[in-house]
């Protein structure tokens, strides 16, 4: 239901708000990447991408939106592809995206980005975009810039190798229904998630424990690599496995390796309600630095 502190733009202010956006090109490159580097830790998912392909929608995977302020500066951004996220949006820009993306209609999978600006564009698009599958308005982003010393590292997490995909792929596709609630094989029978894991696992960014079976008991994934932090994405453990603590030595595995060898801080955002993953991860050494909020289609 649309937020009654979120008062709908009149034709004023909708012909100001568009005039104020506009699709980001090569040149907006630099100023792009500085206001991304604001936030290094909740940027990380957007930096990422720009940071590896520029502002080239067909590599970029969708259109960067840029928001210019009254003296014509670039000053937010909105990625826009198969997730919408808000960058540095105060309620203006956030206005002017949802215009845009009200106008476009809706061609993304979710909503994702700091509560305080995905909860203002969800409240000015749920009349047109609306119903959503699933709405987790607070997501803790936590982060850590320091090494794990009061949990015990697992040894036996190790990054995966490129011959282990197939035994990788159940426990994925297990993790990504139980978090998303719907398959990611359905649709195009999974060829685009199944190309996502590939490249996780030949670039040394999926991590996991397997045992004797060759079946994974522990995996994780660095999906966000910038130079200024990483992002964990993908925490998983078998439910036989659960309730040993294995979360805990897992990630402490994989932060250390992180820290030493990706990035100067290693972030995650979790469900507000998962209780255990989050005291899992303080355990670890990570604090809450912000919030998320993710809205599912």
């Amino acid at each position: 239901m649309l937020d009654r502190g979120v008062m709908l733009p009149g034709p004023f202010q909708v012909a100001r708000a568009l005039a104020a956006t506009r699709v980001l090109e090569a040149p907006d490159l630099d100023d792009a990447l500085e206001i991304l580097h604001r936030d290094p830790v909740a940027n990380a998912f957007v930096a990422t991408r720009v940071e590896a392909v520029g502002l080239d929608p067909w590599r970029l995977g969708g259109e960067m939106w840029g928001w210019h302020d009254a003296d014509g500066r670039l000053d937010a951004l909105c990625y826009a592809g198969a997730n919408l996220v808000p960058v540095n949006a105060g309620p203006e820009a956030v206005r002017a995206f949802a215009e845009r993306a009200r106008r476009q209609g809706r061609r993304c999978s979710s909503i994702v980005g700091p509560a305080e600006a995905t909860a203002t564009l969800w409240a000015l698009l749920e009349r047109s975009w609306g119903p959503a599958r699933d709405v987790r308005a607070h997501q803790p982003l936590m982060a850590t810039a320091t090494p794990v010393t009061e949990v015990e590292p697992d040894p036996l997490v190790r990054r995966v190798g490129r011959a282990e995909i197939e035994a990788l792929m159940p426990a994925c596709v297990a993790m990504f229904t139980e978090e998303v609630g719907i398959s990611p094989l359905a649709g195009d029978g999974g060829l685009l998630y199944q190309a996502r894991v590939a490249e996780l696992v030949s670039t040394g960014r999926s991590f996991a424990r397997f045992d004797q079976d060759g079946k994974v008991v522990f995996k994780a994934e660095i999906g966000a690599v910038t130079a200024g932090a990483c992002q964990v994405q993908g925490v998983w453990v078998a439910p036989e496995h659960r309730g040993k603590r294995l979360s805990e030595t897992g990630m402490a595995a994989v932060v250390n390796t992180a820290l030493a060898e990706v990035a100067p801080v290693v972030s995650l955002y979790v469900n507000d309600f998962n209780v255990r993953a989050r005291a899992a991860y303080r355990r670890v050494g990570f604090r809450e630095v912000g919030a998320f909020m993710s809205v599912l289609f």
